[in-house]
């Protein structure tokens, strides 16, 4: 999960670009959103270091999307729930598109590994339908690494029964880290490429069972801290009601992380920064905005931003209402983000914190600068991930997120539109 980031050519698919994916039974997962605080806001775990890319019952009915809801912590962290074995052993997972693997803690996890004591745990015993693998498996994090076995079960996700996958049973979890945070798991939306010991990734899984019409999911996170609802990850396609249309679609570059071209970033009217273009992964496994050192810094200086330890950045809730935008150019429209989205805002009893949603990091990736487009990006615009097929490239479509009310009230209108 540490990235490579070895650039490819820009790839201008331009009759592709403002085209919306087609019709498709859509998989519906809620999603919750927990925040464990500044802790979750550190965790810019496999950003840290450069390492080499890895080796490579039934579906649900009709035309009646399947619900999994996306939960949330203080738009911090985004998950939802699946289930593995038969009968199914729920667990949540935090649905990742920097990683391509899945895994969860199992009952046979080592006594001494503490974050196993504080999730559920996968009980081989206790399915009818497990498979032993037995191949060893380790992932490393920028805060922590993960060992353990593969095996095979059925995976439910969102209504969809009956997928065999293979997935990770972590018998050890190093980092604290693991223990404080909500989810149990991960299950990775990335490339094939990045998954360890080259084990077929979930979407791939549903795809080729023939449980998924394509290889397409969108992400829509709620960012309002007064509702628990974080949101839903939509399998197969988009709904509208998610986003104000149009969605506007750029190539990917690099067919591991979600990797697009950025052609620049300005602050308000006197502050541009990627001016010569650069990387921008979209990555819904971090929870902010991270880019070069030097011009997070710049950034800072132009929001009024007040240096805090480990990175972070305090803003003055005061002064939100009067902060300029920070707008992002990519494939030719801007994307701008007010002070209300890039802002993260939370109250601990009677004190309310304001936190800059930006992260400085170097990554070594050239010829040109990175950026990762964390949560703070992807709760203002909803992102459609199309991974494509033998006749066209993989892509991203972006378009500004609804907000949560107008959401639930245009929903229905959408989806007769969508479908008619």
């Amino acid at each position: 999960m540490s990235p490579p980031l070895l650039l490819l050519p820009l790839l201008l698919l331009l009759p592709l670009l403002n085209v919306e994916p087609a019709e498709a039974t859509l998989i519906r997962i809620p999603l919750r959103r927990v925040h464990p605080g500044l802790r979750t806001l550190n965790l810019l775990r496999r950003w840290g270091k450069p390492a080499k890319l890895p080796r490579l019952g039934a579906p649900s009915p009709g035309d009646k999307p399947a619900l999994v809801p996306l939960s949330k912590f203080l738009d911090a962290q985004y998950f939802g729930e699946i289930g593995l074995g038969t009968p199914p052993q729920n667990f949540t997972v935090v649905f990742d598109t920097g990683s391509s693997n899945l895994w969860v803690p199992s009952r046979r996890c080592h006594f001494f590994s503490v974050p196993c004591w504080f999730h559920r745990r996968f009980n081989p015993n206790a399915s009818s339908s497990f498979q032993p693998n037995g191949t060893k498996f380790a992932i490393q994090y920028g805060t922590g690494r993960v060992d353990g076995i593969l095996s095979e079960d059925k995976l439910t996700i969102g209504g969809i029964k009956g997928a065999s996958v293979i997935f990770g049973e972590a018998l050890w979890e190093s980092s604290l880290v693991f223990t404080v945070s909500r989810p149990d798991g991960i299950l990775g939306l990335g490339f094939p490429i990045l998954s360890v010991e080259g084990v077929q990734p979930p979407l791939d899984v549903l795809v080729e069972q023939g449980l998924l019409d394509k290889p397409v999911f969108s992400f829509y996170l709620n960012r309002d801290s007064e509702v628990a609802d974080g949101g839903e990850l939509v399998l197969g396609g988009s709904d509208p009601a998610h986003y104000i249309p149009p969605l506007t679609f750029v190539p990917v570059t690099v067919r591991a992380y979600w990797q697009i071209h950025m052609e620049r970033v300005t602050v308000g009217s006197g502050l541009t920064l990627c001016a010569r273009g650069c990387a921008a992964i979209l990555d819904t496994g971090t929870p902010v905005i991270i880019g070069p050192t030097e011009e997070i810094r710049a950034l800072h200086e132009a929001i009024g931003g007040i240096p805090l330890l480990a990175g972070e950045y305090i803003i003055r809730c005061s002064e939100i209402p009067k902060l300029p935008a920070v707008s992002l150019l990519i494939g030719g429209v801007w994307f701008n983000l007010t002070a209300q989205d890039y802002v993260i805002q939370f109250a601990q009893g009677d004190v309310r914190l304001c936190l800059s949603g930006f992260r400085a990091l170097d990554i070594a990736s050239p010829p040109v600068p990175v950026w990762i487009l964390g949560d703070v990006f992807l709760g203002a615009y909803v992102a459609v991930f199309d991974r494509g097929d033998m006749k066209s490239g993989a892509r991203v479509g972006l378009a500004r997120a609804r907000p949560r009310q107008a959401d639930l009230g245009r929903r229905e209108t959408a989806r007769a539109q969508y479908r008619g």
